[in-house]
């Protein structure tokens, strides 16, 4: 699977750890930044990887900043993204499998490596279970159309 990654500062360590990480379990992975644990803003990131997703739906993306919550809201301002921002695996799986997520928002100053990878792991896993789900993704396609 292709999966874009970026992080600020807050989230750089464990953007580095997660690359490593989905590299191993065979992904090709592509780093938009940053690039180095210097100040940076979340939003101009999430912006890149938010709209490459939505322009290239066999793509997923993980975003990652102090605690997700930047990176989720950022994302989710752009057309198309269902970004989720998960601190268990069971909030990972039903992201996926209810809500189709299409991004991953993690808090590098509040998950360990481990869990983190855990989640990513779950996340990337599992798989859009359509049925009622659909329908509901569906309502909010339709509200998000008419609005913009």
């Amino acid at each position: 699977m292709k999966i874009v990654v970026g992080s600020d500062h807050g989230g750089f360590d464990l953007k580095e750890d997660l690359k490593a990480f989905l590299t191993e379990l065979g992904h090709e992975v592509e780093d938009y930044g940053v690039y180095d644990a210097q100040s940076s803003d979340y939003p101009d990131v999430a912006f890149r990887v938010a709209e490459d997703v939505a322009k290239a739906p066999e793509k997923k993306g993980i975003l990652i900043c102090g605690t997700g919550i930047g990176m989720s809201i950022a994302a989710n301002k752009v057309k198309g993204v269902r970004a989720s921002l998960c601190h268990d695996t069971f909030s990972a799986r039903c992201a996926r499998e209810d809500n189709d997520a299409n991004i991953l928002t993690l808090g590098g100053r509040v998950l360990g490596k481990g869990l983190a990878r855990e989640i990513a792991r779950i996340w990337l896993e599992a798989s859009f279970t359509g049925g009622r789900h659909a329908r509901r993704l569906g309502k909010i396609e339709k509200y998000e159309n008419s609005k913009r």
